[in-house]
């Protein structure tokens, strides 16, 4: 199996993927990476393939990760489909040749991968957002993939992606959803992990904390997130708000211009607000929040800090985006995309939390990583064999209990 990954940065998709991979190499498949970029810079970070989290777990774990070695963003290339050189192309058909099935992690390697002349193999797509028409020409490199027939499958994360795949055009056949998962041994309540979290940022054993765990990204709505934070922080004289992700610092010049906008020059309160930036140990993190928030506008589809967050002991508080309702329900909050709200509802879960804690612990088995990854092992099992009957021989009865 090859995996294709545009590049390496921070984010949930790459994260679950990763996680997959591994799992899957764990049972017994062979598993290896081609990323398109060598480094990327967004959300005002520059992040390098090598310092990555999950390109150092996936060679640790064995599977071999190489890079095409573009880099994206500020004296970098755009990577067009135009401008993929020979050598790029060479190196890509070398990878491809050797693989039996290829996993495009979302849609937009494919640009990569309809490219004339490439090995064919059959192409299973990961898609991890509900919003197929803000991808650019993703969805159009995707629709033509499905056309030739290179796309034989394509795996959604939660059942808003099918939704809005399916209403954008992508054959209903085609589209199978398993849900996000985390390891539970990694993501689960730990008193020790939340006392060392709150004493390594000076934050007391019973102050209420919020964690927001997020990319600096317009879909995220951060401003939103700011001024439900200041509304909070005023309403909890001891209360901190815990802030991480890729651009989540001070040294993000967006990010600063948003906390003097919600905070005024002054900041009242702000110096119980923690930006983070990217963390390794997000287990410690969620362990030592009372609350994990989500302030999303568009795009998400299942959320994955709201599931580590709650596998932690945290109570989701998150609007209305992707399958955030269906992952909430009995377990934490829905609000609506208004501050005073949001702050409202955090209070309303620390308080709650002690009641829903049995909840939270009777979910566990759902949003597992064993269940998730046994998913994938059955589908590409089933999308291997398939592309092995010969030509002219029926193929065997599709009877895939993932399809929607």
């Amino acid at each position: 199996m090859l995996s294709v990954y545009e590049g390496f940065f921070s984010g949930g998709a790459r994260i679950v993927h990763s996680d997959v991979v591994m799992g899957l190499q764990e049972g017994g498949q062979h598993h290896r990476v081609l990323s398109i970029h060598g480094e990327v810079h967004r959300e005002a970070t520059r992040q390098r393939m090598e310092d990555d989290a999950c390109y150092r777990s996936l060679t640790a774990a064995g599977v071999g990760v190489t890079s095409l070695g573009r880099r994206f963003g500020p004296g970098g290339a755009t990577g067009s489909p135009a401008d993929f050189t020979g050598p790029e192309l060479a190196d890509t058909a070398r990878a491809t040749a050797d693989a039996d099935v290829i996993l495009s992690l979302k849609e937009q390697p494919l640009r990569l991968l309809n490219q004339a002349g490439l090995p064919r193999r059959p192409v299973v797509v990961a898609l991890h957002r509900s919003d197929p028409e803000n991808q650019g020409a993703a969805l159009d490199e995707l629709k033509a993939a499905i056309a030739d027939g290179t796309v034989v499958a394509c795996v959604c994360c939660a059942e808003s992606t099918r939704a809005a795949y399916e209403a954008a055009g992508v054959p209903a056949d085609l589209l199978y959803v398993i849900p996000n998962g985390v390891d539970l041994l990694r993501f689960r309540p730990d008193p020790a992990r939340r006392l060392a979290l709150r004493t390594s940022l000076g934050i007391p054993a019973d102050a209420p904390v919020v964690v927001f765990a997020a990319r600096y990204d317009a879909m995220k709505n951060v401003p939103l997130f700011l001024r439900a934070a200041r509304a909070w922080l005023a309403r909890e004289p001891h209360g901190h708000v815990l802030m991480c992700g890729a651009g989540m610092t001070l040294r993000n010049p967006g990010l600063d211009a948003d906390i003097e906008a919600a905070f005024g020059r002054r900041r009242p309160g702000a110096d119980r607000l923690h930006p983070l930036g990217v963390r390794h140990d997000m287990e410690h993190v969620y362990a030592g929040a009372d609350v994990v928030a989500l302030t999303s506008s568009w795009g998400e589809a299942a959320p994955l800090c709201l599931v580590e967050g709650m596998m932690c002991g945290a109570v989701p508080v998150s609007t209305d985006v992707g399958d955030s309702a269906a992952i909430v329900a009995g377990h934490g909050f829905l609000t609506p995309p208004d501050a005073e709200a949001i702050a409202a509802a955090w209070s309303e879960a620390v308080t709650a939390r002690p009641g829903l804690a049995p909840a939270l612990s009777a979910c566990r088995e759902r949003f597992s990583r064993t269940r998730m990854i046994a998913a994938y092992a059955a589908l590409l099992d089933g999308v291997h064999t398939r592309a092995a009957v010969p030509p002219g021989l029926p193929s065997p009865p599709d009877s895939d209990p993932l399809r929607h």
